[in-house]
């Protein structure tokens, strides 16, 4: 099989380099270290038609399918990962509404998401509900009367709360039925009802906000009903599916990042009389951390073209993810060492991308749950 890039793949590659380099580089210390959302960052992927990627050109996107989305947002994670994950969550409310959604949200919403207008975002996780879905509690009562849904509940952990103008939230319209009873409906930001609560202090990533949101008797139309009732959980198992080629492609460019900044320090770093790129055991180090990434990004690539092929690619995309994630703390763990006591301080990015990696284990899935997955698959 050959995933050799288009000519057009080429200069999509080409210009993601240019602009991680020029745009993203320059502030992802300042991000980490501020925790500011890059709202110019974003709106400057917008213009040149990032985030509108993976959507088709009749609905307002830039077209391109999931090998272009890896291309993208692997470029940028190699100098931001934060940046990356913004972007990436952002297509996953996307393509949730071209899968699923009505004609009238595919109008309303996908033009705004192609044009940077309005921030998407996902929220499934709940307190006592995160890889046991099944345990949540927020509902969405349909009132008769006024043909809206009256939602209540918590939801927690959830990527660009904070900033997205509407969000894919998973609620239970039938409390009854457990996750058959599940339901997505698109919560917009000035919904009555609808709040921030708590802005969590992370690890890693403190560019992409994680919040808590809170809904009080918050109402919407049953027009913002995604699919159908009781569909919800399908909806979400869908979307992270797919979600997981981009984490995928995050821990890729991640590790990619690491590998670049390795070989340029290894090429200055002096000990000992010569560069230490000459001494045996760092040239080691570099090839194992080669290696692995090649690996990675093949196993990435093969999952997204089953996804473009509309060929089944669950288990592939569980193996991407999961393995993508272990090789990016692998290899920033390399790379830190590889860099010895300058790696550790802040004056370096593989301090950040060390701690950035971690995530990338658990969110949209954790590795344990992929393990699941794909045992599942292959026992039949």
């Amino acid at each position: 099989m050959d995933f050799q890039f288009t000519k057009a793949q080429e200069m999509l590659q080409k210009v993601a380099r240019e602009f991680a380099e020029k745009e993203v580089a320059p502030i992802a210390a300042d991000i980490d270290k501020t925790g500011r959302y890059p709202k110019e960052t974003f709106e400057k992927m917008a213009k040149i038609g990032f985030t509108g990627i993976g959507t088709p050109i009749e609905f307002g996107g830039a077209g391109g399918d999931d090998i272009d989305k890896i291309i993208v947002v692997s470029e940028i994670a190699k100098k931001c990962a934060a940046t990356a994950a913004i972007l990436s969550i952002h297509t996953i409310f996307a393509q949730g509404i071209l899968k699923f959604g009505t004609a009238e949200q595919k109008a309303k919403y996908l033009p705004m998401m192609g044009d940077g207008k309005c921030l998407g975002a996902f929220a499934l996780t709940e307190p006592n509900a995160g890889t046991d879905a099944g345990s949540a509690k927020t509902t969405a009562i349909l009132d008769e009367k006024t043909g809206e849904y009256v939602i209540n509940g918590t939801k927690c952990f959830i990527s660009g709360g904070r900033q997205a103008q509407a969000i894919l939230v998973f609620v239970l319209t039938d409390p009854n039925k457990g996750l058959k009873g599940m339901s997505c409906i698109i919560v917009e930001k000035e919904t009555p009802g609808f709040s921030i609560g708590k802005i969590e202090e992370k690890m890693g990533i403190h560019g992409s906000e994680t919040v808590e949101l809170i809904f009080d008797n918050c109402r919407v139309p049953k027009e913002n009903l995604v699919g159908k009732e009781g569909k919800g959980f399908n909806i979400a198992m869908s979307c992270l599916d797919g979600a997981r080629i981009g984490v995928g492609a995050q821990a890729l460019g991640i590790a990619e990042g690491a590998l670049e900044e390795s070989i340029k320090y290894t090429k200055e770093r002096v000990q000992f009389g010569k560069p230490i790129s000459q001494l045996q055991g760092i040239q080691w180090y570099l090839a194992e951390m080669a290696t692995k990434i090649e690996a990675t990004r093949w196993l990435i690539y093969y999952a997204a073209d089953l996804k473009n092929n509309r060929k089944p690619f669950s288990k592939e995309a569980a193996m991407a993810k999961f393995n993508a994630s272990i090789v990016a703390r692998e290899v920033t763990n390399l790379a830190l060492q590889i860099h010895g006591g300058y790696g550790y301080m802040k004056d370096y990015a593989l301090e950040r991308m060390y701690r950035d990696a971690k995530i990338t284990e658990i969110y949209e899935g954790t590795s344990e749950v992929h393990k699941i997955v794909i045992s599942r698959a292959i026992l039949g």
